[in-house]
């Protein structure tokens, strides 16, 4: 059965302590400068604005919007997350700290240009088959 207890009686028997330390701080900047993640962001749109000045017809208008917001959600929400409670010591790297320490990866440290070029070369690639596509098809219409 439930007991009513008293204010006082619980006073009696607690046992007050100290509010628990944080076990460690979590880092939430995805390590490389801001700059290169805004790159691949712009090359991913520009690969969709292409397509879309290249090849417009009103049935890719659905689409087309549906892989912006794809990717813009994609982006933006860990965006978000880098920037929520509780506040974190740790801060992204700047492209000055890329270039003078570089960064470890799975297969070994790469200096600044290594591992911008890592990053990008999907979506450079991506944005030239683009632009290769609709200059196929301009060429054959």
């Amino acid at each position: 059965m439930s007991k009513h207890l008293t204010r006082e009686l619980v006073a009696e028997q607690a046992i007050i302590v100290d509010a628990p330390k944080p076990r460690h701080e979590v880092d939430r900047t995805f390590e490389l400068p801001k700059g290169l993640y805004a790159a691949t962001v712009a090359l991913y749109l520009g690969f969709l604005i292409v397509m879309a000045a290249g090849l417009s017809t009103p049935g890719l208008i659905i689409p087309m919007a549906i892989f912006t917001v794809f990717i813009v959600a994609g982006f933006g929400v860990p965006a978000i997350w880098t920037r929520l409670a509780p506040e974190t010591a740790s801060k992204q790297m700047t492209f000055s700290r890329l270039r003078r320490d570089g960064i470890a990866t799975l297969t070994g440290r790469l200096n600044a240009r290594d591992a911008s070029v890592q990053m990008l070369i999907l979506p450079i690639i991506i944005f030239c088959w683009g632009v290769a596509t609709v200059s196929i098809a301009s060429l054959v219409r």
